[in-house]
């Protein structure tokens, strides 16, 4: 999925028959009868929309976007979602998963005729590499012309905003969702639940030494691993870790085995697939020996230390904030008794 979203943004503007850009929407006469709380503005990735009324055609990208809806109480308005064989379910979501009919037996969206048969009016998604007319799939411009617009979790809009990612960027998208599927109170419930989590575990690990974390992706050299920007690395930073690639100014990439055996890890977070595009893929304790058998004389080797993270953590969605709760009591569990 990192290979993915390096893909270049087709960044065009937006409209929807069911969302219009603002400036537009100023000059279109108002309905006699109008549903409470609506029209609704909002702004995503440098695109204004007005939303006259809640979605009700939803189309899904990678399974964090579903998640995210799912913990809305949102799933009644999806009606198509991605492949998600990647890693373990949330509690309680593979049973609307599996109502919910697939258009793509992969991780993304359809190609450009299948997309725009679905008529749907908004579409979620966490990467721009499923608007990359390269890659055959449908542009932003030509979903606009459908009307359905496009909106990126995470502030993900191109490659150099996934460095730029921060926490927050999720309570912005679930108060956004909220207003435009016409539910705030639920978003602002959820909002509270999480932040409350985040906040318990932030102040749980403020005070205590740094665990030196290597986050990996597996490889025996060069490896798969996550520099210091971007969001895995703040899932470290806010779960009481410190990143032993800090100095790499990238979110995804790839380190020489000689960086890895010189950082001397305490603790390994390792993204755990079950599967990628319907390919087994090396588990999570295989990739984790790679690395202890490159930095073999560091604390995480000796102590054979390490999480197995599912990679939708890793993407921008709901499960961020458990995530890093996850974390936290993973580097620091005295702290959690």
């Amino acid at each position: 999925m990192r290979r993915f979203a390096l893909l270049l943004l087709s960044a065009l503007a937006l409209a929807g028959c069911g969302a219009q850009p603002a400036t537009q929407q100023a000059a279109t006469p108002q309905p006699a009868t109008q549903q409470a709380g609506f029209p609704v503005t909002i702004e995503n990735c440098g695109r204004t929309y007005t939303f006259d009324k809640p979605p009700t055609r939803v189309v899904t990208g990678y399974h964090p976007a579903l998640e995210t809806l799912l913990a809305l109480g949102l799933q009644d308005r999806v009606v198509g979602r991605t492949n998600f064989s990647e890693s373990a379910f949330l509690p309680g979501q593979k049973e609307l998963y599996d109502k919910i009919p697939e258009i793509s037996p992969t991780i993304m969206l359809p190609q450009k005729e299948v997309m725009l048969s679905l008529g749907a009016d908004f579409v979620l998604d966490n990467s721009p590499a499923s608007f990359d007319a390269a890659g055959g799939y449908a542009t932003v411009e030509e979903l606009t012309a459908a009307g359905a617009p496009v909106y990126l979790l995470g502030g993900w809009c191109s490659p150099e905003k996934q460095l730029e990612f921060e926490i927050e960027q999720i309570f912005t998208d679930l108060r956004n969702l909220g207003a435009i599927f016409g539910v705030p109170d639920r978003a602002e419930k959820l909002i509270t639940e999480l932040r409350a989590r985040l906040d318990d575990a932030t102040r749980r690990v403020a005070d205590r030494p740094k665990v030196r974390v290597l986050a990996t992706d597996g490889g025996k050299g060069p490896v798969n691993a996550y520099g210091g920007a971007g969001l895995t690395n703040q899932l470290i930073e806010l779960a009481g870790g410190e990143n032993v690639l800090a100095d790499v100014k990238a979110d995804y990439t790839e380190v020489n085995a000689e960086t890895i055996a010189a950082a001397d890890p305490q603790a390994l977070i390792v993204s755990e697939y079950a599967t990628l595009r319907g390919e087994p893929m090396p588990t999570a304790p295989q990739k984790a020996e790679e690395a202890f058998a490159i930095a073999r004389n560091s604390t995480a080797a000796r102590e054979r230390r390490y999480l197995a993270l599912p990679v939708a953590a890793q993407h921008p969605g709901y499960r961020n904030v458990l995530a890093v709760v996850e974390i936290a009591e993973f580097l620091h569990p005295d702290a959690f008794d």
